[in-house]
């Protein structure tokens, strides 16, 4: 499933149109010699462009799941992801813990940052992923559905960077689960997942896995 890098700029496309609940997923197939590293975008905007210049020097590609939030405050930066041949798709406006929050919160919460990525890319990311929860429930599966998401994604590989344990725990935490068709959550904003990326990068080569776009491993929003 794995396209070329080099296919230019990965733009949020148009916004996808569901039927029903979206379908929840948090691993691509474990027959493909690929993975995917994505971000919670979110955090210091200095930390953002150091890590995408890691990113760049190492010529990995990774998907952003942005805070609507944190993309209204700086404007400039969703462009500055998706021209540098990342991704970038729904994280929630806010970041609640959406377990938390009632249906019309959930929907909310969903379709604010649907609509800030619309207007400041063109479309809708084509993916969702619920805060503060591992597993979507069926009401966030619904509501993802009804804002247009076919398609909400997990992960199978967390390394906790969030609680800055340091670089070695965030690579072993990593290695502990990292394989054929693996899906990692890693978090913008974190000086220790930026002093980590080029040893996770290198740990993917080393297992003969290429990271790729969440598109690439699972397929296009359908």
């Amino acid at each position: 499933m794995g396209s070329s890098q080099g296919s230019g700029p990965a733009s949020s496309g148009p916004r996808p149109q569901a039927n029903g609940p979206a379908r929840f997923v948090d691993s691509g197939p474990r027959s493909e010699a690929v993975c995917a590293l994505t971000f919670h975008g979110s955090g210091e905007l200095s930390l953002t462009n150091q890590m995408l210049d890691h990113l760049r020097r190492l010529g990995a590609p990774v998907t952003v799941f942005a805070v609507g939030s944190w993309l209204d405050a700086n404007p400039g930066v969703a462009r500055q992801i998706l021209d540098a041949g990342h991704a970038l798709a729904n994280h929630t406006y806010t970041h609640p813990s959406l377990g938390q929050v009632d249906r019309a919160g959930v929907a909310s919460e969903i379709t604010r940052c649907r609509d800030v990525l619309v207007r400041l890319t063109g479309g809708s990311g084509g993916w969702f992923r619920p805060s503060g929860v591992d597993v979507p429930s069926t009401l966030m599966l619904e509501e993802a559905g009804a804002a247009g998401y076919s398609t909400v994604v997990g992960f199978d590989v967390d390394p906790h960077d969030y609680q800055d344990p340091g670089v070695d725990a965030i690579v072993a935490r990593t290695a502990a689960g990292l394989r054929a068709g693996s899906i990692v959550s890693l978090h913008l904003g974190h000086a220790g997942t930026v002093a980590a990326i080029d040893r996770l990068v290198g740990l993917a080569h080393a297992r003969g896995l290429r990271p790729v776009l969440v598109r690439d491993l699972i397929g296009p929003p359908r």
